[in-house]
């Protein structure tokens, strides 16, 4: 419990990085040409990197046998909020300056700035109910129905990365490969699972 309870702290301060790291380039005038651009893809990209690891702890702890694994799972997909919410506040500040209307045009009008919205929309029902308490008041099943948004919520985000992209797709191809992984193997399990019940 104790060694579970520091590698847990660790992974926090480590999830802290991104944000660090942005904050040193910004006080070292290392943002790029243009820093808006930068930070908002550097939050996206970390916002899409936490969905995956998120979607990834389910599997470790299946192939591990480590079944403490998913009292990580919790933190991680937090995270990847808590990202999605800085990427999302640095499109409606910096990059719009909170005009509305210009918001809404981009919304209506790019299809990859759609998908992102829809994926962030998504992801706060997520992060309200992801609480003990609010697995309670929902039910365990109810709750597990909900939280089966973060599939939706990451393949928005890899199409939202891909259609973003409009030469080199190497990146949002390897994230599009490891969701497809993932993805594939939930189904497997679950086809697995029905199986077995079936043949009980």
């Amino acid at each position: 419990m104790k060694y579970f309870s520091q590698l847990k702290a660790a992974l926090f301060l480590a999830s802290l990085y991104p944000l660090l790291r942005l904050f040193w380039l910004a006080y070292a005038d290392r943002l790029g040409a243009n820093p808006i651009e930068f930070i908002t893809r550097s939050l996206g990209t970390w916002t899409l990197v936490f969905l995956l690891i998120t979607l990834s702890i389910t599997p470790m702890r299946n192939l591990s046998g480590w079944p403490a694994l998913i009292r990580l799972r919790r933190m991680a997909g937090l995270f990847a909020f808590f990202y999605a919410l800085l990427h999302f506040i640095t499109y409606l500040w910096l990059d719009q300056f909170f005009d509305l209307e210009a918001i809404y045009r981009d919304v209506i009008k790019r299809p990859f700035i759609t998908l992102g919205f829809a994926a962030f929309v998504l992801m706060i029902p997520l992060a309200i109910t992801s609480t003990n308490a609010m697995m309670k008041k929902l039910g365990g099943k109810r709750w597990q129905i909900l939280h089966r948004l973060v599939y939706a919520v990451a393949i928005f985000a890899v199409l939202h990365y891909w259609w973003l992209v409009k030469k080199d797709i190497t990146q949002p191809l390897i994230y599009a490969a490891v969701l497809a992984v993932l993805l594939a193997y939930r189904l497997w399990m679950m086809r697995k699972k029905t199986g077995i019940n079936k043949n009980s």
